[in-house]
Protein backbone atom coordinates (compact mmCIF):
# COMPACT_ATOMS: atom_id res chain seq x y z
CA UNK A 1 0.00 0.00 0.00
CA UNK A 2 3.29 2.04 -0.33
CA UNK A 3 3.16 2.88 -4.37
CA UNK A 4 2.04 6.24 -5.07
CA UNK A 5 -0.95 5.84 -7.41
CA UNK A 6 -2.14 9.85 -7.89
CA UNK A 7 -0.31 12.92 -6.50
CA UNK A 8 -1.06 16.59 -6.72
CA UNK A 9 1.88 19.00 -6.45
CA UNK A 10 1.78 22.77 -5.45
CA UNK A 11 -1.72 22.96 -7.07
CA UNK A 12 -3.58 26.74 -6.46
CA UNK A 13 -6.86 27.54 -7.79
CA UNK A 14 -7.81 31.16 -7.28
CA UNK A 15 -11.20 32.59 -7.98
CA UNK A 16 -12.63 36.17 -7.82
CA UNK A 17 -12.06 37.40 -3.97
CA UNK A 18 -10.81 33.87 -2.77
CA UNK A 19 -7.76 31.95 -3.16
CA UNK A 20 -9.75 27.92 -3.02
CA UNK A 21 -6.37 25.79 -3.10
CA UNK A 22 -3.16 27.57 -1.93
CA UNK A 23 0.28 25.26 -2.66
CA UNK A 24 -1.36 22.13 -1.99
CA UNK A 25 0.49 18.88 -2.17
CA UNK A 26 -1.08 14.82 -1.40
CA UNK A 27 0.05 11.95 -2.19
CA UNK A 28 -2.26 8.88 -2.67
CA UNK A 29 -1.45 4.90 -2.22
CA UNK A 30 -2.63 1.94 -4.39
CA UNK A 31 -5.72 0.15 -2.85
CA UNK A 32 -6.49 2.34 0.40
CA UNK A 33 -8.85 4.43 1.71
CA UNK A 34 -7.81 8.10 1.92
CA UNK A 35 -10.15 10.50 3.66
CA UNK A 36 -10.28 13.83 2.48
CA UNK A 37 -11.42 15.74 5.56
CA UNK A 38 -11.98 19.91 6.02
CA UNK A 39 -14.43 22.19 7.04
CA UNK A 40 -17.18 23.24 4.35
CA UNK A 41 -14.98 25.77 2.03
CA UNK A 42 -11.74 23.98 2.85
CA UNK A 43 -11.07 23.37 -0.88
CA UNK A 44 -12.06 19.42 -0.78
CA UNK A 45 -14.64 19.81 -3.81
CA UNK A 46 -11.68 21.90 -5.75
CA UNK A 47 -9.46 19.63 -5.42
CA UNK A 48 -11.35 16.50 -6.41
CA UNK A 49 -12.70 18.57 -9.50
CA UNK A 50 -9.31 19.35 -10.65
CA UNK A 51 -8.20 15.67 -9.86
CA UNK A 52 -11.18 14.85 -12.05
CA UNK A 53 -10.21 17.65 -14.93
CA UNK A 54 -13.69 19.66 -13.99
CA UNK A 55 -11.52 22.57 -12.99
CA UNK A 56 -8.11 23.61 -14.24
CA UNK A 57 -5.28 24.78 -11.57
CA UNK A 58 -4.02 27.99 -12.24
CA UNK A 59 -0.69 26.39 -10.79
CA UNK A 60 0.86 22.96 -9.99
CA UNK A 61 -0.31 19.94 -11.73
CA UNK A 62 -1.07 16.03 -11.21
CA UNK A 63 0.66 13.15 -11.08
CA UNK A 64 -0.95 9.38 -11.84
CA UNK A 65 0.83 6.69 -11.93
CA UNK A 66 4.51 8.75 -11.93
CA UNK A 67 3.46 10.15 -15.09
CA UNK A 68 2.86 14.27 -15.10
CA UNK A 69 -0.63 15.08 -16.64
CA UNK A 70 -0.04 18.40 -18.57
CA UNK A 71 -3.26 19.03 -19.07
CA UNK A 72 -6.32 17.30 -16.68
CA UNK A 73 -9.44 17.19 -18.65
CA UNK A 74 -12.46 14.81 -17.82
CA UNK A 75 -11.49 12.44 -20.79
CA UNK A 76 -8.12 12.92 -20.01
CA UNK A 77 -9.16 12.00 -15.96
CA UNK A 78 -11.81 8.98 -17.31
CA UNK A 79 -8.48 7.48 -19.53
CA UNK A 80 -6.19 7.26 -16.22
CA UNK A 81 -9.31 5.55 -14.78
CA UNK A 82 -10.38 8.42 -12.18
CA UNK A 83 -14.12 8.42 -11.45
CA UNK A 84 -15.76 10.69 -9.13
CA UNK A 85 -19.17 10.31 -7.36
CA UNK A 86 -20.61 13.56 -6.45
CA UNK A 87 -22.94 14.16 -3.63
CA UNK A 88 -25.48 15.60 -7.06
CA UNK A 89 -25.91 12.10 -8.52
CA UNK A 90 -25.07 12.21 -12.56
CA UNK A 91 -27.85 10.18 -13.91
CA UNK A 92 -30.26 10.56 -16.43
CA UNK A 93 -33.21 9.43 -14.66
CA UNK A 94 -36.01 8.31 -17.72
CA UNK A 95 -33.41 5.91 -19.08
CA UNK A 96 -32.61 2.39 -17.61
CA UNK A 97 -30.21 1.50 -15.16
CA UNK A 98 -27.90 -0.83 -17.52
CA UNK A 99 -27.98 1.96 -20.09
CA UNK A 100 -27.00 4.55 -17.51
CA UNK A 101 -24.02 2.55 -16.52
CA UNK A 102 -23.24 1.69 -20.09
CA UNK A 103 -22.94 5.49 -20.88
CA UNK A 104 -19.75 6.18 -22.47
CA UNK A 105 -18.77 2.84 -23.36
CA UNK A 106 -19.14 1.46 -27.09
CA UNK A 107 -20.00 -1.86 -28.28
CA UNK A 108 -20.38 -1.01 -31.76
CA UNK A 109 -22.46 0.87 -34.43
CA UNK A 110 -25.79 -0.86 -32.44
CA UNK A 111 -27.25 -0.60 -29.56
CA UNK A 112 -26.96 -3.86 -27.62
CA UNK A 113 -29.31 -3.94 -24.42
CA UNK A 114 -29.00 -7.61 -23.78
CA UNK A 115 -25.12 -6.97 -23.70
CA UNK A 116 -25.76 -3.55 -21.37
CA UNK A 117 -28.03 -5.67 -18.82
CA UNK A 118 -25.64 -8.19 -19.10
CA UNK A 119 -22.76 -5.66 -18.49
CA UNK A 120 -24.68 -4.08 -15.64
CA UNK A 121 -25.60 -7.76 -13.75
CA UNK A 122 -21.96 -8.29 -14.07
CA UNK A 123 -20.99 -5.36 -11.63
CA UNK A 124 -23.76 -5.80 -9.63
CA UNK A 125 -22.87 -9.47 -8.85
CA UNK A 126 -19.50 -8.39 -8.11
CA UNK A 127 -20.42 -5.62 -5.75
CA UNK A 128 -23.22 -7.89 -4.53
CA UNK A 129 -26.03 -5.58 -4.95
CA UNK A 130 -29.53 -6.54 -6.09
CA UNK A 131 -31.24 -4.23 -8.91
CA UNK A 132 -33.15 -4.93 -11.79
CA UNK A 133 -31.26 -3.40 -14.71
CA UNK A 134 -34.06 -2.44 -16.86
CA UNK A 135 -35.99 -0.60 -14.25
CA UNK A 136 -35.60 3.43 -14.91
CA UNK A 137 -32.84 5.11 -12.63
CA UNK A 138 -35.90 7.51 -11.67
CA UNK A 139 -38.44 4.20 -10.10
CA UNK A 140 -34.83 3.50 -7.50
CA UNK A 141 -34.68 5.34 -4.05
CA UNK A 142 -31.91 7.14 -3.35
CA UNK A 143 -30.00 4.57 -1.87
CA UNK A 144 -29.89 2.36 -4.75
CA UNK A 145 -29.43 5.37 -7.32
CA UNK A 146 -25.85 5.63 -4.98
CA UNK A 147 -24.94 2.34 -5.88
CA UNK A 148 -25.85 2.37 -9.70
CA UNK A 149 -23.19 5.68 -9.40
CA UNK A 150 -20.57 3.27 -7.66
CA UNK A 151 -21.37 0.45 -10.28
CA UNK A 152 -21.11 2.89 -13.47
CA UNK A 153 -17.65 3.64 -12.18
CA UNK A 154 -16.40 -0.17 -11.32
CA UNK A 155 -17.72 -0.65 -15.26
CA UNK A 156 -15.36 1.30 -16.28
CA UNK A 157 -12.31 -0.55 -14.47
CA UNK A 158 -11.56 2.93 -12.16
CA UNK A 159 -8.27 2.75 -10.37
CA UNK A 160 -8.89 5.99 -8.59
CA UNK A 161 -12.31 6.52 -7.34
CA UNK A 162 -13.56 9.73 -5.63
CA UNK A 163 -16.53 9.20 -3.09
CA UNK A 164 -18.09 12.86 -2.62
CA UNK A 165 -20.23 12.79 0.79
CA UNK A 166 -21.50 8.79 -0.59
CA UNK A 167 -23.55 8.36 2.65
CA UNK A 168 -25.49 10.86 2.97
CA UNK A 169 -28.70 9.86 1.91
CA UNK A 170 -27.99 6.19 3.40
CA UNK A 171 -29.88 4.77 6.27
CA UNK A 172 -27.31 2.76 8.65
CA UNK A 173 -27.97 -0.35 6.91
CA UNK A 174 -26.95 1.21 3.88
CA UNK A 175 -23.94 2.45 5.10
CA UNK A 176 -22.79 -0.77 6.50
CA UNK A 177 -23.51 -2.34 2.29
CA UNK A 178 -21.60 0.82 1.38
CA UNK A 179 -18.45 -0.07 3.42
CA UNK A 180 -18.77 -3.84 2.37
CA UNK A 181 -18.38 -2.56 -1.12
CA UNK A 182 -15.56 -0.19 -0.46
CA UNK A 183 -13.71 -3.19 1.16
CA UNK A 184 -13.96 -5.37 -1.90
CA UNK A 185 -12.70 -2.60 -4.15
CA UNK A 186 -9.64 -2.00 -2.03
CA UNK A 187 -9.29 -5.94 -1.86
CA UNK A 188 -9.30 -5.04 -5.89
CA UNK A 189 -6.27 -2.70 -5.79
CA UNK A 190 -8.75 0.13 -6.40
CA UNK A 191 -7.87 3.78 -4.59
CA UNK A 192 -10.79 5.83 -2.80
CA UNK A 193 -10.75 9.02 -1.89
CA UNK A 194 -13.18 9.13 0.44
CA UNK A 195 -15.21 12.48 1.41
CA UNK A 196 -17.38 12.72 4.74
CA UNK A 197 -18.32 15.05 7.71
CA UNK A 198 -19.07 11.92 9.56
CA UNK A 199 -15.83 11.02 11.79
CA UNK A 200 -17.21 8.23 12.99
CA UNK A 201 -17.40 7.02 9.56
CA UNK A 202 -13.80 8.40 8.46
CA UNK A 203 -12.06 6.73 11.89
CA UNK A 204 -13.63 3.03 10.60
CA UNK A 205 -13.32 3.33 6.93
CA UNK A 206 -10.32 4.67 6.16
CA UNK A 207 -6.59 3.66 5.79
CA UNK A 208 -5.30 7.41 6.35
CA UNK A 209 -6.27 10.85 6.23
CA UNK A 210 -5.52 14.42 5.08
CA UNK A 211 -6.77 17.72 6.53
CA UNK A 212 -7.86 20.67 4.78
CA UNK A 213 -8.30 24.12 6.34
CA UNK A 214 -9.01 27.52 4.50
CA UNK A 215 -7.71 26.23 0.90
CA UNK A 216 -4.54 25.08 2.56
CA UNK A 217 -3.22 21.34 3.48
CA UNK A 218 -2.44 20.60 6.89
CA UNK A 219 -1.10 17.12 7.13
CA UNK A 220 -1.87 13.85 6.36
CA UNK A 221 -2.04 11.27 9.53
CA UNK A 222 -2.63 7.36 9.39
CA UNK A 223 -6.13 7.09 10.65
CA UNK A 224 -5.06 4.76 13.69
CA UNK A 225 -2.78 7.39 15.22
CA UNK A 226 -5.59 10.04 15.17
CA UNK A 227 -8.71 10.50 17.58
CA UNK A 228 -11.63 12.01 16.04
CA UNK A 229 -10.97 15.29 18.87
CA UNK A 230 -7.69 15.72 17.24
CA UNK A 231 -9.06 15.88 13.95
CA UNK A 232 -11.69 18.27 14.76
CA UNK A 233 -8.82 20.51 15.72
CA UNK A 234 -6.78 20.34 12.76
CA UNK A 235 -9.72 20.75 10.55
CA UNK A 236 -11.39 23.96 12.53
CA UNK A 237 -7.46 25.41 13.54
CA UNK A 238 -9.04 25.71 17.11
CA UNK A 239 -10.10 23.63 20.03
CA UNK A 240 -13.93 23.74 20.47
CA UNK A 241 -16.10 23.80 23.36
CA UNK A 242 -18.68 20.78 24.10
CA UNK A 243 -20.04 19.66 21.01
CA UNK A 244 -24.06 21.20 22.22
CA UNK A 245 -24.04 24.33 23.73
CA UNK A 246 -26.05 24.45 27.13
CA UNK A 247 -29.46 26.15 26.60
CA UNK A 248 -30.69 29.10 29.47
CA UNK A 249 -34.21 27.50 31.14
CA UNK A 250 -36.31 29.82 28.95
CA UNK A 251 -39.47 27.55 28.31
CA UNK A 252 -42.82 29.27 28.33
CA UNK A 253 -46.62 28.98 26.85
CA UNK A 254 -47.64 26.88 23.92
CA UNK A 255 -47.24 29.07 20.84
CA UNK A 256 -47.83 25.92 18.62
CA UNK A 257 -50.68 23.11 18.48
CA UNK A 258 -50.75 20.32 16.12
CA UNK A 259 -54.35 18.81 16.95
CA UNK A 260 -55.12 15.63 14.79
CA UNK A 261 -52.93 16.65 11.61
CA UNK A 262 -52.97 13.94 8.90
CA UNK A 263 -52.30 13.99 5.50
CA UNK A 264 -50.04 11.88 3.04
CA UNK A 265 -47.81 10.12 4.51
CA UNK A 266 -49.03 10.66 8.51
CA UNK A 267 -51.83 10.15 10.53
CA UNK A 268 -53.81 11.84 13.06
CA UNK A 269 -51.11 13.32 14.66
CA UNK A 270 -50.75 16.14 17.79
CA UNK A 271 -48.07 17.78 19.85
CA UNK A 272 -47.38 21.41 21.40
CA UNK A 273 -44.65 23.25 21.04
CA UNK A 274 -43.94 25.84 23.59
CA UNK A 275 -41.49 29.09 23.35
CA UNK A 276 -37.95 28.73 23.97
CA UNK A 277 -38.45 25.11 23.54
CA UNK A 278 -36.03 22.90 20.81
CA UNK A 279 -38.54 19.97 20.05
CA UNK A 280 -36.89 16.97 18.89
CA UNK A 281 -39.04 14.79 16.38
CA UNK A 282 -37.37 11.17 15.94
CA UNK A 283 -38.18 8.58 14.07
CA UNK A 284 -36.57 5.80 11.15
CA UNK A 285 -36.53 6.46 7.50
CA UNK A 286 -40.22 6.45 5.90
CA UNK A 287 -41.72 7.72 9.80
CA UNK A 288 -43.27 10.38 8.52
CA UNK A 289 -41.05 13.33 10.08
CA UNK A 290 -40.34 15.40 6.52
CA UNK A 291 -44.26 15.13 5.34
CA UNK A 292 -45.22 16.10 9.13
CA UNK A 293 -43.15 19.54 8.23
CA UNK A 294 -44.57 19.74 4.98
CA UNK A 295 -48.08 19.55 6.48
CA UNK A 296 -47.83 22.39 8.85
CA UNK A 297 -45.72 24.65 6.75
CA UNK A 298 -48.70 24.16 3.66
CA UNK A 299 -46.31 22.23 1.40
CA UNK A 300 -48.49 19.06 1.32
CA UNK A 301 -52.26 19.03 1.15
CA UNK A 302 -54.39 18.25 4.61
CA UNK A 303 -56.54 15.44 5.05
CA UNK A 304 -57.93 16.33 8.63
CA UNK A 305 -56.92 18.04 12.18
CA UNK A 306 -56.04 21.87 12.57
CA UNK A 307 -53.06 23.89 13.72
CA UNK A 308 -53.29 26.25 16.31
CA UNK A 309 -50.79 29.43 16.27
CA UNK A 310 -50.85 31.66 20.28
CA UNK A 311 -53.90 28.98 20.48
CA UNK A 312 -56.08 30.38 17.88
CA UNK A 313 -56.42 28.25 14.72
CA UNK A 314 -54.97 29.35 11.54
CA UNK A 315 -55.83 28.20 8.09
CA UNK A 316 -52.63 27.19 6.05
CA UNK A 317 -52.82 26.33 2.31
CA UNK A 318 -49.48 26.79 1.22
CA UNK A 319 -46.53 28.01 2.17
CA UNK A 320 -47.18 31.68 2.07
CA UNK A 321 -50.19 31.16 4.57
CA UNK A 322 -47.31 29.73 7.24
CA UNK A 323 -44.95 33.17 6.84
CA UNK A 324 -47.90 35.28 7.45
CA UNK A 325 -48.65 33.11 10.96
CA UNK A 326 -44.98 33.45 11.84
CA UNK A 327 -44.23 29.66 10.86
CA UNK A 328 -40.23 29.23 8.94
CA UNK A 329 -39.29 25.79 7.55
CA UNK A 330 -35.71 25.38 6.80
CA UNK A 331 -35.59 22.36 4.57
CA UNK A 332 -33.66 19.30 4.14
CA UNK A 333 -32.61 19.84 0.86
CA UNK A 334 -31.80 23.28 1.24
CA UNK A 335 -29.94 23.10 -2.29
CA UNK A 336 -33.50 22.35 -3.99
CA UNK A 337 -35.94 23.86 -1.90
CA UNK A 338 -34.34 26.04 1.22
CA UNK A 339 -32.67 28.60 -1.40
CA UNK A 340 -32.12 29.84 -5.41
CA UNK A 341 -28.25 28.96 -5.58
CA UNK A 342 -27.84 31.30 -8.79
CA UNK A 343 -29.27 34.20 -7.10
CA UNK A 344 -27.39 36.51 -4.93
CA UNK A 345 -27.28 36.62 -0.97
CA UNK A 346 -29.07 39.70 -0.82
CA UNK A 347 -32.15 38.17 -2.94
CA UNK A 348 -32.13 35.00 -0.99
CA UNK A 349 -32.57 36.48 2.21
CA UNK A 350 -35.03 38.96 1.23
CA UNK A 351 -36.93 36.86 -1.13
CA UNK A 352 -40.08 35.78 1.71
CA UNK A 353 -40.22 39.34 3.08
CA UNK A 354 -40.35 41.59 -0.50
CA UNK A 355 -43.01 43.87 1.31
CA UNK A 356 -40.65 44.90 3.86
CA UNK A 357 -38.15 46.62 1.13
CA UNK A 358 -40.41 47.96 -1.50
CA UNK A 359 -42.39 50.67 -1.98
CA UNK A 360 -45.29 50.61 -4.38
CA UNK A 361 -44.60 47.19 -5.24
CA UNK A 362 -40.79 48.53 -6.40
CA UNK A 363 -37.93 46.66 -4.49
CA UNK A 364 -35.49 49.26 -2.80
CA UNK A 365 -32.00 48.02 -3.67
CA UNK A 366 -30.57 49.64 -0.91
CA UNK A 367 -33.04 48.18 1.59
CA UNK A 368 -32.23 44.88 0.40
CA UNK A 369 -28.84 45.13 0.40
CA UNK A 370 -28.78 46.38 4.02
CA UNK A 371 -31.56 44.09 5.71
CA UNK A 372 -29.21 41.04 3.91
CA UNK A 373 -26.02 42.77 5.24
CA UNK A 374 -27.53 42.61 9.04
CA UNK A 375 -28.24 38.66 9.45
CA UNK A 376 -24.87 37.85 6.94
CA UNK A 377 -23.13 40.13 10.08
CA UNK A 378 -25.51 38.63 12.83
CA UNK A 379 -25.06 34.94 11.75
CA UNK A 380 -21.47 35.67 10.69
CA UNK A 381 -22.24 34.43 7.47
CA UNK A 382 -18.45 34.10 4.96
CA UNK A 383 -18.70 35.75 2.02
CA UNK A 384 -17.18 39.05 0.48
CA UNK A 385 -20.44 40.63 -0.61
CA UNK A 386 -23.95 40.74 -0.14
CA UNK A 387 -24.07 40.36 -3.93
CA UNK A 388 -22.16 36.81 -3.77
CA UNK A 389 -24.14 34.12 -5.63
CA UNK A 390 -25.25 31.68 -2.97
CA UNK A 391 -23.93 28.51 -4.99
CA UNK A 392 -20.82 29.87 -4.38
CA UNK A 393 -20.57 29.88 -0.29
CA UNK A 394 -20.09 26.31 1.59
CA UNK A 395 -22.84 24.08 2.59
CA UNK A 396 -22.93 25.97 6.37
CA UNK A 397 -23.12 29.39 5.21
CA UNK A 398 -25.52 28.14 2.52
CA UNK A 399 -27.47 26.69 5.69
CA UNK A 400 -27.33 30.56 7.51
CA UNK A 401 -28.96 32.10 4.06
CA UNK A 402 -31.73 29.87 4.32
CA UNK A 403 -32.21 30.54 8.47
CA UNK A 404 -31.68 34.32 7.67
CA UNK A 405 -34.47 33.96 5.12
CA UNK A 406 -36.79 32.87 7.58
CA UNK A 407 -35.65 34.91 10.27
CA UNK A 408 -35.83 37.95 7.73
CA UNK A 409 -39.69 37.11 7.92
CA UNK A 410 -40.40 37.80 11.21
CA UNK A 411 -40.78 33.76 11.88
CA UNK A 412 -41.41 32.69 15.37
CA UNK A 413 -41.88 29.12 14.98
CA UNK A 414 -39.27 27.10 13.15
CA UNK A 415 -39.04 24.08 11.46
CA UNK A 416 -35.46 22.52 11.08
CA UNK A 417 -35.52 19.54 8.85
CA UNK A 418 -32.02 18.02 9.26
CA UNK A 419 -30.53 21.25 10.37
CA UNK A 420 -26.71 20.12 10.13
CA UNK A 421 -26.63 17.42 6.90
CA UNK A 422 -24.06 17.97 5.13
CA UNK A 423 -22.11 20.37 6.97
CA UNK A 424 -18.99 20.37 8.76
CA UNK A 425 -18.61 19.99 12.23
CA UNK A 426 -17.40 23.57 12.74
CA UNK A 427 -20.20 25.13 10.82
CA UNK A 428 -22.54 22.14 12.90
CA UNK A 429 -21.31 23.85 16.21
CA UNK A 430 -22.46 27.52 14.56
CA UNK A 431 -25.66 26.33 13.85
CA UNK A 432 -26.12 24.60 17.19
CA UNK A 433 -25.42 28.08 18.62
CA UNK A 434 -27.34 29.85 16.50
CA UNK A 435 -30.43 27.63 17.03
CA UNK A 436 -29.66 28.22 21.21
CA UNK A 437 -29.54 31.74 21.07
CA UNK A 438 -33.15 32.29 19.00
CA UNK A 439 -34.61 29.82 21.78
CA UNK A 440 -32.83 31.44 23.72
CA UNK A 441 -35.06 34.70 22.29
CA UNK A 442 -38.21 33.36 22.69
CA UNK A 443 -38.45 30.95 19.16
CA UNK A 444 -40.00 28.05 19.52
CA UNK A 445 -38.08 25.39 17.02
CA UNK A 446 -39.06 22.05 15.84
CA UNK A 447 -36.25 19.84 14.89
CA UNK A 448 -36.09 17.13 12.90
CA UNK A 449 -32.74 15.09 12.97
CA UNK A 450 -31.71 11.83 11.73
CA UNK A 451 -28.45 12.01 14.03
CA UNK A 452 -28.76 10.57 17.35
CA UNK A 453 -25.97 12.67 19.60
CA UNK A 454 -27.55 15.64 17.90
CA UNK A 455 -31.46 14.93 18.80
CA UNK A 456 -30.38 13.73 22.54
CA UNK A 457 -27.95 16.95 22.46
CA UNK A 458 -30.38 19.72 21.24
CA UNK A 459 -33.54 18.62 22.43
CA UNK A 460 -35.23 19.86 25.36
CA UNK A 461 -38.18 17.42 25.08
CA UNK A 462 -38.37 14.51 21.93
CA UNK A 463 -41.36 13.11 19.93
CA UNK A 464 -41.03 9.80 18.10
CA UNK A 465 -42.74 8.94 14.98
CA UNK A 466 -43.54 5.42 13.27
CA UNK A 467 -45.02 4.86 9.90
CA UNK A 468 -46.75 8.03 10.13
CA UNK A 469 -48.27 8.00 13.83
CA UNK A 470 -46.79 10.00 16.93
CA UNK A 471 -45.38 6.33 18.96
CA UNK A 472 -44.09 8.55 22.19
CA UNK A 473 -43.15 11.40 23.83
CA UNK A 474 -39.49 12.37 26.46
CA UNK A 475 -38.48 14.21 28.63
CA UNK A 476 -35.18 15.23 29.23
CA UNK A 477 -34.74 13.30 32.06
CA UNK A 478 -35.81 10.13 29.98
CA UNK A 479 -33.72 10.47 27.16
CA UNK A 480 -31.79 7.45 25.53
CA UNK A 481 -30.93 6.29 22.17
CA UNK A 482 -32.64 2.67 23.25
CA UNK A 483 -35.80 4.71 24.14
CA UNK A 484 -36.15 6.36 21.30
CA UNK A 485 -35.09 3.42 18.81
CA UNK A 486 -37.58 1.04 20.85
CA UNK A 487 -40.35 3.82 20.08
CA UNK A 488 -39.22 4.49 17.06
CA UNK A 489 -39.60 0.69 15.50
CA UNK A 490 -41.91 -0.89 17.87
CA UNK A 491 -45.18 -0.59 15.82
CA UNK A 492 -47.69 -2.21 18.01
CA UNK A 493 -47.09 0.73 20.38
CA UNK A 494 -47.14 3.27 17.84
CA UNK A 495 -51.00 2.09 16.74
CA UNK A 496 -51.90 2.45 21.07
CA UNK A 497 -50.34 5.99 21.36
CA UNK A 498 -51.55 6.86 17.49
CA UNK A 499 -55.42 6.25 19.01
CA UNK A 500 -54.89 7.94 22.18
CA UNK A 501 -53.20 6.91 24.92
CA UNK A 502 -51.18 10.04 24.88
Amino acid sequence: MNRVILAVKNLVKRYPGVIALNDVSIDFYEGEVHALLGENGAGKSTLIKIIAGAVLADEGHVEIDGRKIEKMEPVVAKRHGVEVIYQEFNLMGTITVAENISLGIRDGKLVDFKKMAERANAVFDELGVEIDPMLKVNQLSTSQQQLVEIAKAVSKDAKIIIMDEPSAPLSVAEVRKLFEIIKKLQRKGVTIIYISHRLDEIMEISNRVSIMRDGHYIETRPTSEVSTKELVQLMVGRELSDTYPVKKDVIGEPVLEVRGLSGDGNESTSFTLHRGEILGVAGLVGAGRTELARLIYGADKKRGGEVLVHGKPVKISLPSDAIQHGIGLIPEDRKVEGCFLEKPIDWNVTISSVKKISTNYIVDRKKEKSLAKKFIDLFAIKTPSVSQITKNLSGGNQQKVVLAKTLASNSEIIIFDEPTRGIDVGAKHEIYELMVRLAEEGKAILMITSDMPELLGMSDRIIVLAQGALVGELERTEFSQVKVLELASNIHKSRSYANGSN
